[in-house]
């Protein structure tokens, strides 16, 4: 019996931020009824830090220090794609959701413009992770303690 080609497996890196009442950090996914991490494909020659800082800098505009990252590891996601998750704690300083600001993005589907990644930003409870997020990613999310 043959076997089917070999999935590329592909590492997509991202960051809990959680604020001092447990809260998860969530971005609207723009064109889209979801919420998620800032997150995305690990870049040839980045590290997996490297990767979700440069996310978290391009979602949602936050330029955080290294030290702040404390390392979660690699998850099994989908078939063809890890995460590497990272968690900061936000403390205080960080609660000010308007200062928030999404510098990447994609061309619409329809008319070709570009269109940042996220267009909202929100803290979410673990309850509200569950029906806001994607539900694999709700899954992955509400198996780690955060």
């Amino acid at each position: 019996m043959k076997e089917g080609p070999a999935v590329s497996m592909q590492l997509s890196c991202g960051t809990l931020i959680v604020n001092t009442a447990g809260e998860l950090l969530l971005c609207h996914v723009t064109g889209t009824a979801h919420w998620d991490i800032p997150k995305g494909l690990l870049d040839p020659g980045e590290t997996p830090l490297q990767a979700a800082r440069r996310e978290l800098r391009e979602e949602a505009g936050l330029e955080l220090d290294a030290a702040l990252f404390r390392d979660l590891g690699e998850f099994d996601y989908r078939r063809d794609k890890r995460l590497h998750l990272f968690h900061v704690a936000a403390g205080d300083g960080l609660c000010r959701l308007d200062q928030l600001h999404c510098s990447s993005f994609f061309p619409h589907h329809r008319t070709g413009a570009a269109t940042p990644e996220c267009d909202g930003f929100r803290w979410a409870s673990r309850d509200e992770v569950r029906t806001l997020c994607w539900p694999r990613m709700a899954q992955r999310l509400l198996s780690l303690d955060w």
